[in-house]
């Protein structure tokens, strides 16, 4: 007889943003001429490079011709582009990562679900709260025990060691800088991580998707940066935030050959042999003319293309942060992160929050709460929009905070502005 697995079963009914595009097109419906502008969901709004246009076109050509035609690629990526991720994220910075370690995909949201195929179902999951869904959500499909570290308002939005009594969890997932709050940890705070790891014999999965919006000095741009992160840690990029490929799909994951697991037989497995097992098996490869655009960002002109776009957006969190400070409300992130995170006025829950936003600004945000229970009471802000966009949507948030209708306590002066770099 045919059986579900009732992993699924555990989820929550709706995606959230499922679930928000839902909110969304039933007030567009009966709003139909209400032009909503949409600061939710993280996609970016700006074309892709130049050089990263030029680069797909030379790739299509070379499609239809016999002598230059590619079909079936390398699972793991094609070499041009892992070694181009080498020299140009690893290399540069003075780490030792080899292209054999590198494995192509088609966007980090895949690999950070996918990669726990390779691994038992026994091991226990710990994430930080606020969390991406993803890593929550494909462990309940694989039924895994997970737990959660807060990261509050309180304490900063750094999370906290697991207790010294407290089993250790086999897998740890961190996600810096932050989605969703948009905050960063400085290298002696994820040193404790890695070394927490090291001493537990627990795996770190390290999202590394919004690295290249780091601007402060003491933010580390890769978590192999810290000694002993190559035995314990694996990393996922993406370069759909850092290069617009959010319609492209494509993104690596660093599995270094120095991760060592033990079997049930008693030898030891490098996790990489595995990951490059499975990969073969499920996965056929990113296509050749998305690898080719990947390679054109490292170029000296694709580089300075895709920095200038990160500004562009940068920039617009600039305006949205100091704009919402000067409205009186806290806002965290902005600063290394294209994402803000902002308390609601006078203690409103997140979906209400988000209620008011989209019924009376006319404004689509995330609501926190769906990040999970440590987000409760906020809403995240992208900064993926137009310029035009985020200046309109701050001011129709000034209107409305400014209604009488509206209880609101404007925050105390000081607290947005000494925690938001954190």
């Amino acid at each position: 007889m045919l059986t579900l697995n009732e992993n699924f079963l555990h989820l929550q009914q709706n995606y959230l943003f499922a679930d928000i595009a839902h909110r969304v097109s039933d007030f567009q419906q009966a709003n139909p001429d209400v032009r909503l502008i949409r600061l939710g969901i993280g996609d970016v709004t700006q074309p892709l490079a130049p050089a990263v246009i030029a680069a797909l076109h030379r790739a299509v050509d070379e499609q239809a011709s016999a002598e230059t035609f590619r079909g079936y690629g390398p699972e793991q990526g094609y070499l041009f582009l892992r070694q181009a991720i080498v020299e140009g994220d690893y290399a540069s910075r003075g780490l030792d990562i080899s292209p054999e370690e590198v494995f192509i995909n088609d966007g980090a949201k895949s690999d950070t679900g996918n990669f726990t195929d390779i691994l038992g179902r026994e091991n226990t999951v710990l994430v930080t709260d606020p969390v991406y869904p993803v890593y929550v959500d494909s462990n309940t499909m694989s039924g895994r025990s997970i737990t959660y570290a807060p990261c509050t308002e309180e304490g900063g939005f750094v999370p906290a060691l697991p207790p010294a009594d407290a089993p250790a969890p086999a897998l740890i997932y961190l996600c810096y800088p932050n989605n969703p709050t948009g905050t960063t940890l400085t290298a002696s705070q994820l040193q404790e991580w890695v070394d927490y790891a090291l001493a537990h014999g627990s795996l770190l999965l390290y999202d590394s998707a919004y690295e290249a919006y780091i601007s402060s000095p003491s933010v580390p741009h890769s978590i192999y940066e810290l000694p002993g992160a190559r035995r314990c840690a694996v990393e996922f990029r993406s370069f759909s935030k850092t290069a617009g490929f959010t319609g492209l799909r494509c993104g690596y994951t660093v599995v270094p050959h120095d991760i060592v697991v033990p079997s049930s037989g008693g030898t030891s497995v490098r996790l990489s042999d595995l990951w490059r097992r499975r990969q073969s098996t499920k996965f056929n490869g990113t296509p050749y003319i998305v690898q080719r655009a990947a390679e054109s960002i490292y170029t000296p002109e694709g580089r300075a293309q895709v920095r200038a776009t990160i500004a562009y957006y940068m920039e617009n969190a600039r305006i949205m942060r100091e704009s919402l400070i000067r409205l009186g409300l806290h806002v965290y992130g902005g600063k290394d992160a294209p994402y803000l995170w902002v308390p609601a006025p006078q203690g409103m829950d997140s979906w209400t929050f988000f209620g008011h936003l989209l019924h009376e600004a006319h404004v689509v945000t995330t609501p926190g709460v769906g990040f999970g229970p440590s987000g409760e009471g906020f809403i995240r802000l992208t900064a993926f929009g137009h310029r035009e966009d985020c200046l309109e949507a701050m001011e129709r948030i000034g209107k409305w905070l400014a209604c009488p209708s509206v209880p609101f306590q404007p925050a105390g002066e000081g607290k947005a502005s000494s925690m938001g770099g954190i």
